[in-house]
């Protein structure tokens, strides 16, 4: 079974794919879409061909999403839940089955605790969700 893991960001958007075989987990692929200035154009109309493009190669059976944590920056927080908006739509338009994860519980189930850097377990993303729904 292949998964996939999102990192919704205002400039880039984080995934991994990873394959469950047995109760191992393979790194098949990871890196950032980046979402190119609004004054370039519609950026968020790219991460979506993007997704799109990454969905029709490797064709995962679901995908997890970080949620949206609130921020203190209300105009983050608002660009971060328009790029969630799009992953969300994308991935329901090509068939994907989503679960949405917060940060600390991606965090807690790699570290720990909710406390580690979100850099630092990122390739680590979404492998004990994996496990659990193999």
């Amino acid at each position: 079974m292949i998964v996939l893991g999102l990192d919704p960001g205002t400039i880039r958007i984080g995934y991994g794919f990873i394959e469950v075989r047995g109760n191992k987990l393979v790194h098949l692929a990871s890196g950032l879409l980046k979402i190119p200035p609004a004054k370039e154009g519609n950026g968020l109309a790219a991460a979506e061909e993007d997704l799109s493009r990454l969905l029709a190669l490797w064709r995962p059976e679901w995908a997890g999403v970080e949620r949206l944590f609130f921020s203190k920056n209300q105009k983050t927080g608002l660009a971060v839940a328009e790029t969630r908006g799009v992953l969300l739509n994308t991935l329901h338009k090509n068939g994907v089955p989503v679960i949405e994860i917060a940060p600390s519980e991606v965090k807690s189930a790699v570290a720990g605790h909710g406390q580690e850097s979100g850099r630092k377990n990122g390739r680590f993303f979404f492998g004990s969700f994996a496990s659990k729904n193999a």
